[in-house]
């Protein structure tokens, strides 16, 4: 049937495009689709579903608005949940700079000529960064960690042809699953090595009964399914160091106005996730993944995604942007490319950068140090009321895990009559766990009398 929004629904049109490319009717190309699963008009149009009928938008706006009233809205106040997506304020300016249209609906600067200021925009983001992990150089951002992860596992196999790569036992789950996504078509393996049970600090005698033709080793700082920050990272990096393999860091940006930084601790990756950094929880995305590497030729040119790069115009009058070393995805042949992954989240990167720019130093530093005294006054607190607390002895920052004594995931379903979600269950997502023990996360967002009221209501469900 001819319609007119659609020009090529022409039957004449429409024959004389199936001519040409030499089948009868539209259904043959779809003849390698078992015919048993191919639903014809007639029995599409019995199918109980919509509502038989145009709708006009205020319908629409109805139906959508009653699907959404099943959804449990939590005040941003009442969330103590983290583990790599975390709550926090995000200030009206950043989000008023992020949504203006020059910024909004910017995309991949390919044409240089007239791209200058997302380029310039881009560069900014590199160099905050850069300064932030003190690592020299940063491309323009990955999805989320977790994909940055996987191309860091990738890089390193890449530099030294080696195929084990150690990693954490408490490595983040869900960062692990898509970094055996990118890892197992390489046949690379992924070796975990243990963490102390009482500190939440890596064994480094493990990491060194496992070191054997190691490409790298890598090291969540701080972890963000325990929260513990490893004192040992100097230790690790040494030790990949000697056999030649290469330091990769994940971290959390905000900690590093607290910690040391992957340059001092000499880490040859370094990974991240940005959500922290302005840009909400956003439904699960979309995030901000975070690469940097070292000044040196041979990883530059390893790194997957974009780099943006600053030059002088041909007169020389003034700086210019354009993107560099474009040795990856569509810029080369496939098999030849560092990395197939194609765009980035430059909008989440951009805002980033605004977030950084309008909070400063020593903005960011208040920001981190409240997170600490939140996520450690309440750390001692819940400890008083007769639970393990923090179920670790080591260092944290945010996150800690909570030994309840009793099924976690009942103390957290009561606790939602109140309009609190009270962090991650463990076991659900990782074998290490059990089911008494629970990730709680606690940042800037979250006042004293928030977490007071936290406390109340734990101790109000006594032994359940």
């Amino acid at each position: 049937m001819e319609h007119e929004w659609i020009p090529n629904s022409n039957e004449q049109i429409k024959k004389a495009m199936l001519d040409y490319i030499g089948v009868k009717d539209v259904l043959e190309l779809y003849h390698d689709i078992p015919k048993q699963v191919l639903i014809n008009e007639e029995k599409w149009d019995s199918l109980e579903i919509g509502k038989k009928r145009p709708l006009d938008q205020i319908e629409v706006e109805k139906i959508m608005d009653d699907v959404l009233n099943n959804n449990k809205i939590f005040d941003k106040s009442k969330l103590f949940i983290g583990g790599g997506a975390w709550p926090h304020y995000i200030p009206a300016a950043v989000q008023y700079l992020a949504e203006r249209g020059e910024i909004l609906t910017a995309y991949t600067p390919y044409q240089p000529e007239i791209s200058q200021g997302l380029l310039q925009m881009l560069f900014e983001y590199q160099s905050l960064i850069s300064d932030i992990l003190e690592m020299e150089v940063v491309n323009a951002s990955m999805y989320d960690m977790a994909s940055a992860l996987g191309e860091a596992f990738l890089m390193s196999k890449r530099i030294n042809d080696k195929s084990k790569i150690l990693i954490p036992e408490t490595i983040n789950p869900f960062h692990l699953s898509v970094a055996k996504s990118y890892t197992t078509p390489h046949e690379i393996s992924l070796i975990t090595y243990k963490v102390d049970p009482n500190t939440g600090y890596s064994d480094i005698e493990d990491i060194k009964n496992k070191l054997d033709d190691v490409s790298a080793i890598y090291l969540e700082y701080p972890y963000q399914y325990t929260g513990i920050v490893d004192i040992n990272a100097k230790a690790i990096s040494e030790i990949a160091h000697e056999k030649n393999a290469l330091f990769i860091m994940g971290v959390n940006p905000l900690s590093l106005m607290l910690y040391k930084t992957p340059g001092e601790l000499n880490a040859d990756i370094a990974v991240g996730e940005g959500q922290p950094l302005g840009l909400g929880l956003n439904f699960g995305g979309p995030y901000l993944g975070i690469f940097a590497t070292k000044w040196n030729a041979e990883y530059v040119k390893q790194m997957p995604g974009r780099l943006i790069g600053m030059t002088t115009s041909i007169d020389g009058s003034s700086k210019a942007f354009a993107m560099i070393m474009q040795t990856r995805e569509q810029h080369i042949r496939r098999s030849k490319a560092t990395s197939n992954i194609t765009t980035n989240s430059s909008l989440s990167a951009i805002t980033a950068a605004i977030y950084i720019s309008l909070l400063g130093k020593k903005g960011l530093k208040d920001v981190a140090e409240s997170i600490w005294y939140r996520s450690h006054y309440a750390a001692k607190k819940i400890n008083s009321l007769g639970f393990k607390s923090p179920l670790f002895e080591g260092e944290f920052f945010g996150d800690f895990i909570v030994d309840f004594n009793t099924d976690f995931e009942k103390i957290r379903s009561k606790l939602i009559d109140y309009g609190i979600l009270l962090g991650i269950p463990l076991n659900q997502y990782v074998t290490w766990a059990k089911s008494s023990w629970g990730l709680l996360s606690f940042t800037e967002v979250h006042s004293k009398s928030d977490i007071d009221f936290l406390l109340d209501k734990l101790e109000s469900l006594g032994g359940l």
